[in-house]
């Protein structure tokens, strides 16, 4: 997500691990986009216990926070509404679930809300830094003496926020080399020696090297449900994707000077269009012989372009891989999986559509799932935006 006021671009990212022997998270993550407000709401909640009755918990904490939030309802009201909202367990008589909450505006104003998560982890120059905590305390009889944490402070480029729930402080417990766990503190120094490693690591990479870390402290079987979530503010990597050729030959060599003034990593969909770009332009092109996917035919080489694929196919299966990509999703080598995650690994993508009729795909006897070009990019630009937080925006040539 892109904070257009400061050109900074919003990297979020949870990774989670199951309790061992468990099928689904007891620990839930929502993230939301309030385009209209310029506002992105985070939320990581952890459910009591483990499992389906946890993940419940969780589920209602997580999706009450960020409806509150949207609202701007009272973070006290906020919190008094949640615990009063979930159902109680029959055992225990109690129901419990924590929450972290960020809400952060486009000018980089960002406001993070806390109930008993550990206490995450605020970045600047790879340094920890206080923006200042206030503690509120609860006033209903029935919470009296719980108290909520919150900070407010205008985010800058290159700072961080990575928030965590128990399985990651506590990971280890019992354990000869940790005892008592591995502690804040020493999640903390891990965070900051991964940095000082790998300066610009994305929130992804990051907040899987937190959690398997954590996870290799039991084992690799998880003794809680453990879940690290990154935000990054950082400059925006940008990605222009090319697919079909302009509606009308004269245009040919305006489009394909577009592509080569773009400055960022560029994807060519489509024979046609690539031959076009690589004439028009002098450029060396190469027709790919290796196939590393049989479902479609092999990438192609255009010089000073990173990736040449097929068109409709490879667009096709980008679509389908996109609509049901979780975060068990393994990508393989083939011309989809490689546009994939050149897609994800970018913020700002700017598709350049060509709009002339290519007769192939006009042929009755071609299978339905051949569906026009446009209509595929669309589906690929929605799940972009609204599955993955992209910014993308769109041109018909």
């Amino acid at each position: 997500m892109h904070l257009p006021d400061q050109n900074i671009f919003l990297d979020i990212f949870c990774e989670q691990k199951d309790h061992e022997g468990e099928a689904i998270c007891g620990d839930v993550f929502l993230s939301r986009r309030i385009r209209e407000e310029g506002r992105t709401i985070v939320v990581l909640s952890d459910g009591m216990g483990s499992g389906v009755k946890a993940n419940v918990l969780a589920s209602l904490t997580s999706s009450m926070a960020v409806n509150f939030t949207i609202e701007h309802r009272e973070v006290r009201k906020t919190a008094e509404i949640i615990m009063n909202t979930l159902p109680v367990c029959s055992v225990r008589k109690i129901s419990y679930s924590t929450f972290t909450i960020v809400d952060m505006e486009d000018n980089g104003q960002t406001t993070i809300v806390e109930y008993d998560n550990p206490s995450c982890l605020l970045l600047r120059n790879n340094q920890e830094f206080d923006p200042g905590w206030e503690n509120l305390e609860l006033e209903s009889d029935r919470h009296k003496g719980k108290i909520i944490k919150t900070c407010s402070f205008r985010a800058q480029k290159e700072d961080r926020v990575v928030f965590w729930t128990d399985g990651i402080i506590q990971s280890g417990m019992g354990t000869r080399s940790f005892p008592f766990g591995w502690g804040r503190d020493g999640a903390v120094e891990y965070v900051k020696k991964t940095l000082r490693n790998e300066q610009y690591i994305s929130a992804a990479k990051l907040s899987r090297k937190v959690v398997n870390m954590a996870a290799l402290h039991d084992g690799e079987s998880p003794k809680d449900d453990t879940s690290c979530g990154v935000i990054y503010f950082r400059e925006p990597r940008k990605l222009l994707l090319v697919s079909g050729p302009p509606f009308e030959e004269k245009h040919d060599l305006d489009f394909a000077l577009k592509v080569q003034r773009f400055h960022g990593k560029k994807i060519i969909a489509g024979g046609t269009t690539a031959e076009l770009v690589a004439r028009e332009l002098a450029l060396k092109f190469d027709a790919g012989m290796q196939s590393t996917d049989p479902e479609l035919p092999p990438a192609s080489y255009v010089e000073g372009i990173n990736l040449v694929t097929e068109g409709i196919l490879t667009l096709g299966k980008v679509a389908r891989i996109l609509e049901n990509f979780h975060r068990d999703t393994k990508l393989g080598n083939g011309p989809a999986d490689l546009m994939i995650r050149m897609l994800l690994e970018s913020d700002k993508i700017h598709v350049l559509n060509g709009t002339r009729i290519n007769v192939a795909h006009q042929d009755p006897n071609l299978p339905v799932e051949l569906e026009i070009r446009r209509s595929v990019i669309k589906r690929i630009v929605n799940l972009l935006e609204e599955k993955f937080l992209k910014e993308v925006d769109v041109e018909f040539m």
